[in-house]
């Protein structure tokens, strides 16, 4: 399954790159207000089409949300970002990135984030590790001084509130959903979001994180992310090393950070 799913990806990613050396993007804004293009709608063609080969499991995608009514009752589906990052593409930095998950009740089982630009790959499956372009990757990192990573476009004044509160003075900054493989590799340590995602945008990163020694919390909840939910907006979260924890009420970092 992984090796057609890669497949899938770089497919997409081709013709993604087609258009980002063209220039010719044809942004739209959608009524969310964020901006869509011709890249997104193409790569998202390819990707349901060949999913739909290899695999009869419904898809739900940014660019073709299913009413809940028809979800609901869905215990296994593909969940996908044709081109998560979509500004990053817009502003042609390569930092974006395709992502598929596969989602069993109501947790990925499977996932892959794959920036075309960059030539980079990330994956994982349940029980059987996180790999970065085939080779396995696991966050040991036992730093007391933290490295935390903040959006390129999305940073907001709580995340640097956090940031400032646990004293992390160094920060990492990528793109899209790059942020969760550099924690899984262990370029980071930790990547709090205090701004809006969607379950599209964290679904892949989450089941590498958690086959790579890392958890990503749900601070509305205090447990992982659950997923196809009525309202597929994110709580706000917190992702990290398995060895951090979080303080309920300061959201302050204890573990090996000594404190």
């Amino acid at each position: 399954m992984i090796e057609n799913i890669l497949n899938i990806a770089q497919k997409a990613g081709k013709k993604i790159l087609e258009i980002y050396k063209s220039d010719d993007f044809d942004i739209e804004i959608k009524q969310d207000n964020s901006p869509v293009t011709r890249a997104d709608l193409s790569a998202n063609e390819i990707i349901e089409q060949e999913l739909s080969k290899i695999s009869d499991h419904p898809i739900l995608s940014e660019e073709k949300v299913i009413d809940y009514q028809i979800r609901k009752n869905w215990n296994k589906f593909w969940l996908i970002d044709p081109l998560d990052g979509t500004k990053d593409f817009i502003a042609k930095n390569g930092q974006f990135t395709i992502n598929i998950a596969l989602i069993e009740n109501h947790c990925p089982v499977l996932g892959i984030i794959y920036a075309p630009a960059l030539n980079l790959t990330y994956w994982a499956q349940k029980n059987k590790g996180a790999y970065k372009n085939g080779v396995e990757i696991f966050n040991n990192s036992n730093r007391d001084k933290l490295i935390a990573s903040d959006s390129m476009f999305h940073s907001t004044k709580e995340t640097m509130d956090f940031i400032n509160k646990n004293n992390i003075t160094e920060i990492k900054r990528y793109g899209s959903a790059l942020k969760f493989g550099k924690l899984a590799e262990g370029e980071i340590d930790i990547y709090p979001r205090f701004n809006g995602t969607k379950e599209w945008d964290t679904a892949s990163g989450q089941i590498i994180l958690e086959e790579s020694g890392c958890k990503i919390i749900d601070l509305s909840t205090k447990n992982k992310m659950v997923y196809n939910k009525e309202n597929i907006k994110n709580n706000y979260f917190i992702a990290m090393r398995e060895d951090l924890e979080i303080d309920d009420e300061s959201n302050y970092i204890s573990g090996r950070t000594g404190n």
